[in-house]
């Protein structure tokens, strides 16, 4: 009686070690390759740009919330010759904006007129989906931005949630995230963040 129970034993530690955490496509492991993914952690950059710029830019969504916050302040201005159409603005940091951005300009770049702020990051909320077949499988996921600071918080809505896709594939180490190649039907993370849709 003993023998078969050792005999079992020896049976499953062997199994036990001859299969990783990484051989099962869980939940758990997806959101661990999603949440460690290099193009998930990467933080939103956004570009400020002050100086002369066109009318279309002045009066893009990100920099109408930027005069909100009464951070920059706009002038009429004549257009240069690589500017077109007009009108023209001259834009420039108002002395709230200079104490705003004062600590999130490289200072390497405080003479520049274009530089950029770590603005947010992406969250992940859950893995709500995988759908398998064979070697390959996709996964659906829920994100969210974090705010990294003020400028974030006022340019990115942490209440809005985002789905994504993303591609996975099993390989003789386990399951990895696609990076391209032979599947090109299974998105990659830079192409599900991109294609990311607001949750309804």
């Amino acid at each position: 009686m003993r023998i078969p129970r050792l005999f079992l034993l020896v049976a499953l530690i062997s199994f036990a070690t001859a299969c990783s955490p990484r051989d099962f496509l869980t939940r758990r492991l997806a959101a661990d390759l999603i949440a460690g993914s290099e193009a998930f952690r990467d933080p939103q950059q956004f570009w400020l740009r002050i100086g002369v710029m066109s009318n279309k830019d002045y009066l893009s969504p990100d920099y109408l919330v930027l005069e909100r916050h009464g951070w920059i302040s706009g002038s009429s201005t004549a257009c240069p010759s690589d500017i077109s159409p007009p009108p023209c603005w001259d834009v420039a940091l108002t002395p709230n904006g200079v104490n705003m951005f004062h600590d999130l300009i490289p200072p390497d770049a405080a003479a520049s007129q274009y530089f950029s702020v770590q603005a947010a990051r992406r969250e992940l909320i859950a893995v709500t989906g995988i759908s398998r077949s064979d070697q390959l499988a996709e996964v659906d996921f829920r994100w969210k931005w974090t705010p990294l600071n003020a400028v974030g918080a006022a340019l990115y809505n942490e209440n809005v949630e985002y789905i994504s896709t993303v591609g996975v594939r099993q390989y003789d180490d386990g399951w990895r995230l696609i990076e391209g190649g032979a599947a090109k039907s299974y998105q990659k993370m830079d192409e599900a963040l991109k294609n990311a849709e607001p949750v309804q």
